[in-house]
């Protein structure tokens, strides 16, 4: 049976069919993700847990090695590597490929909730975790500044607005601040002072912390009423501290400005960060292993101008790098590259043609595969990424011949004489087995790499999925498109040459 007939004989059919195609890819590629590669990321997670005044030895053995301990007897581990320092210990967990990261997150916080146990009691909070690779460069990073408010007050804009509000996002994993800058009251004490009034730097930590506290007071109750009292146990700046009693000598108070000075300063005053030669808070935002690049960049950069708005005047908000930039543009090139190699091809073959309505036939037809792939990308969850560009680019190149075959055949039958109908019935039935066997053994060739194992075999299996199908919708194009274009539209200026006027159908 002679499957392009059915197509032939029905020209309004194979119209709709095709309609359905170029309609269905149009939609998917306007839905498909852009990306720079495709998303290979290995499922990573990060947890970190802080003890302040804890030397890196005491972190290792008291902090990391009980959580390493239970997060070994996790499945699908692959490699597991642990950072100690000053009361901070940092681990990181990489899951094999076929591991899903969030199946994983639970699995490590029911690790974290067991070693809770094992853990010191005076940890300030448990151990927290995120899916992040921290290999993966920030994707985009913003910078905070401001000529007349003090660092402290843009910090406080950076991380406990901003910051949260971007940690919200679909696909954030973390958002690193660089530079920063929190408010802190510093007391500098003399050891001199200290000396000659007989006082231990205990003595002044116990009176530090014993004096700024924030505890209920109670509530007192009466028989007609009941009154909650309230008492303003916190300092909160450097003035509150300064006149606190320390202790008492020879019965008279030693206040705190008196063996030392006091000041409002920041936690840490050794770091900082400039954008543009001025001193500023920097936000690295992080993204979740498996998403899309393009799709959180966007979606930060939507809640932008809503957070400006509630900034002061004073203070800038800025873009310092967007990596969605240098992908967009990558994108971009690969996307004229498989255009130009689509007219370069047309270009050719009416080169070797010399017939516009013979070019015109692959030239509708080529565009069709193309457009086609998308729809079945889409349903895959595949991007628009340099790989997948760049396979329907080499499909552009492998396909032609198809259509040299299928067009050289019709027009050999027109030239013996016969109608247009009865040729391309011919010419497609003869030359039909030899299209589909020229399909297939493209579309086999990349079979192998689907079968790749490791990262490499992950990358490379968008490639070789996207060349595969925009293969398979050629074969089916020039097996129902091409005849019934080949009966209307081919081989006009043949009878205009000979002077015939062909009425047969």
């Amino acid at each position: 049976m002679n499957i392009a007939e059915l197509f032939v004989r029905r020209p309004v059919m194979t119209v709709l069919v095709m309609a359905g195609i170029l309609i269905f890819g149009l939609v998917g590629y306007r839905l498909l993700p852009v990306n720079a590669l495709p998303s290979v990321d290995f499922p990573t997670i990060q947890v970190q847990a802080s003890l302040p005044g804890a030397n890196p030895d005491t972190m290792a053995s008291a902090v990391a090695t009980p959580l390493e301990k239970q997060f070994s007897t996790i499945a699908g581990i692959d490699s597991m590597t642990s950072q100690s320092t000053d009361g901070s210990t940092s681990i990181t967990i990489q899951f094999s490929l076929d591991r899903s990261i969030d199946a994983a997150a639970q699995d490590v916080q029911s690790a974290i909730a067991t070693a809770a146990k094992q853990l010191p009691p005076t940890l300030p909070s448990p151990p927290t975790m995120r899916k992040v690779n921290p290999a993966d460069l920030p994707i985009l990073n913003l910078a905070l500044t401001s000529s007349t408010l003090p660092l402290s007050t843009v910090d406080d804009y950076a991380e406990n607005l901003l910051a949260q509000r971007i940690s919200t996002i679909s696909g954030v994993a973390q958002v690193q601040v660089f530079g920063s800058q929190k408010y802190a009251v510093r007391i500098q004490l003399d050891p001199n002072a200290l000396a000659t009034r007989g006082i231990a730097l205990t003595e002044v930590e116990q009176a530090v912390s014993q004096s700024n506290v924030n505890l209920p007071t109670g509530t007192l109750s009466g028989t007609e009423r009941a009154t909650s009292v309230q008492a303003t146990g916190q300092l909160t700046n450097a003035e509150a501290y300064s006149s606190m009693i320390v202790t008492y000598k020879n019965g008279a108070p030693v206040r705190l400005r008196e063996i030392g000075r006091v000041f409002n300063s920041v936690q840490n005053d050794k770091v900082a960060a400039w954008f543009n030669g001025t001193r500023g808070v920097v936000l690295a935002v992080q993204r979740q292993p498996g998403t899309n690049t393009i799709e959180v960049v966007d979606a930060i950069k939507r809640i932008l101008p809503s957070f400006e708005e509630t900034l002061p005047p004073s203070v800038k908000l800025n873009i310092l790098y967007d990596r969605s930039q240098s992908i967009r543009a990558s994108v971009r090139d690969v996307q004229f590259s498989l255009l130009l190699a689509l007219v370069l091809v047309v270009c050719v073959i009416f080169v070797f043609l010399r017939s516009v309505t013979a070019t015109i036939i692959p030239s509708l037809a080529l565009p069709m595969s193309i457009i086609g792939t998308f729809s079945v990308m889409y349903l895959f969850n595949y991007s628009l990424d340099n790989l997948s560009l760049m396979a329907l680019t080499l499909c552009v190149g492998f396909v032609v011949d198809d259509a040299i075959v299928m067009l050289e055949n019709i027009t050999r039958h027109r030239e013996m004489g016969k109608d247009r109908m009865t040729a391309t019935l011919d010419g497609s039935k003869e030359i039909g087995f030899t299209i589909v066997s020229m399909t297939l053994s493209l579309a086999a060739v990349f079979i192998p790499v689907l079968f790749m194992g490791g990262i490499l075999g992950r990358l490379l299996k968008e490639f070789a999925v996207t060349i595969i199908v925009a293969v398979l919708i050629w074969g089916f194009v020039w097996r129902t498109l091409a005849p019934m274009l080949c009966r209307r539209m081919l081989l006009v200026e043949y009878y205009k040459e000979y002077g015939r006027v062909d009425c047969r159908s």
